[in-house]
């Protein structure tokens, strides 16, 4: 079986990250796979390979971003926040393209694939899988809808456009309905239950099956070992709680509910804040914020490699409003490290509430300190989360459910 993955890029991004993870996974299964990428990092990886080139790459970025500066006034808070997929690449005639049984396709946004190159590519008859890794293919331009609900009927008046009655949310979201509907081949993958869920309530996608699988995680790169406080500078007898994001105060992170936890613990359980210390990393665009912080902490900032960060840590937090997967608690949980998060969106199918982990009420800092408290002491060996994360998401299991979702596919497809 030969598969193509297309994703923007190899390694920048969750969607990328487990993207790549899939490829390899499949590789690892036998399917012969290759990866489509724009935005190549892992120069050493011969599976992974860039298509078009740096002038057209550039264009097709720049002239959609342009497009979206014009109806929101050049506000810079909004600029990638939305995608109107109206720019990308023709792939259709591309060798791999032609020559794959199975067509993958992941985050394709700012340049990679516009709708009509979607199309180009169902057009060919084959399977396509769409691995939705946020709820873009579900709303009209926008990757989370936070609080608002016009995906579920008619997206207008988008507030990240300015609000405007009949706007380029409408009209996305019109080009997607007719896309959906005239490629029966194009079948969708929810990396969660929650995102699953979110397609069922929205009018573009809840009369379409949406498979929920994984990412796919590479379980042996991330061990249940407790690394000493002491290489940090961190107090030895310190509880540690790590936090990353690629951009700590990220709306979508909820940084400023994870600055109110810290004040509840430091004036309403002052025994605890004894005890703790909290670890970020990622970038941070508003450095001043870190000085809000009521505990004592450590920026490492931009790191290289996460899997050691979290040897160094008893607790994994993710404040974040929506998580479509939850790709840090994964990683601390298959650390050995106690997640406490939020759970609306995937970590409900990461976390089992007061044995592997815990999750808080909605936004309540209260709750998440209290979650806090109870992880530090949970009756939970490293080991025993690390192989709970290994039950659910090893590579090799999510692997072969894609490899029985592609035969399943190409046994109905008229060229299967």
């Amino acid at each position: 079986m030969k598969v193509v993955i297309i994703n923007r890029s190899d390694s920048i991004g969750g969607a990328a990250i487990a993207s790549h993870r899939l490829l390899h996974a499949l590789i690892d299964e036998g399917v012969e796979a290759h990866m489509l990428v724009i935005d190549k990092q892992l120069t050493d990886d011969p599976a992974v390979m860039t298509v078009g080139n740096g002038l057209k790459n550039k264009w097709n970025f720049l002239a959609e971003r342009i497009s979206i500066a014009l109806r929101t006034g050049f506000d810079r808070d909004t600029l990638f926040k939305i995608d109107p997929a109206t720019h990308g690449l023709n792939l259709s005639r591309h060798p791999l393209v032609k020559d794959a049984d199975v067509i993958v396709l992941g985050w394709i946004n700012q340049g990679m694939l516009s709708l009509k190159g979607v199309e180009q590519l169902a057009a060919l008859g084959k399977p396509v899988i769409w691995v939705m890794h946020d709820m873009w293919n579900c709303t009209g331009v926008c990757h989370h809808s936070i609080d608002c609900t016009a995906f579920q009927s008619t997206c207008q008046a988008c507030p990240l456009l300015g609000g405007k009655a009949n706007d380029l949310s409408t009209d996305t979201q019109h080009r997607k309905a007719e896309l959906y509907r005239k490629y029966p081949n194009i079948h969708f993958v929810a990396v969660s239950n929650w995102l699953r869920r979110q397609c069922r309530e929205s009018s573009l996608m809840s009369k379409y099956d949406v498979s929920v699988i994984p990412n796919a995680f590479p379980i042996e790169k991330f061990t249940p070992q407790r690394l000493p406080n002491s290489d940090y500078g961190i107090d030895p007898d310190k509880k540690v709680m790590v936090m990353g994001a690629a951009r700590l105060d990220d709306p979508v992170k909820g940084f400023d509910t994870l600055i109110d936890t810290t004040k509840y613990i430091a004036s309403v359980m002052p025994d605890l804040a004894q005890r703790l210390h909290l670890l970020l990393f990622g970038g941070i665009k508003d450095a001043s914020l870190l000085e809000q912080i009521a505990l004592p902490y450590t920026h490492l900032g931009t790191v290289s490699d996460v899997t050691r960060v979290y040897t160094y840590a008893d607790v994994v937090l993710s404040t974040a409003q929506r998580e479509s997967f939850g790709l840090t608690l994964l990683e601390g949980l298959a650390c050995g490290c106690v997640p406490v998060t939020f759970g609306k969106g995937g970590q409900d199918d990461i976390v089992d509430h007061l044995k592997t982990g815990y999750v808080a009420m909605f936004q309540e800092p209260a709750d998440m300190a209290h979650g806090i408290a109870w992880a530090i002491d949970a009756p939970v060996t490293r080991q025993q989360l690390h192989q709970a994360a290994a039950q659910k998401f090893d590579a090799g299991i999510i692997a072969r459910q894609f490899v029985e979702l592609f035969e399943s596919l190409l046994a109905k497809s008229p060229q299967g």
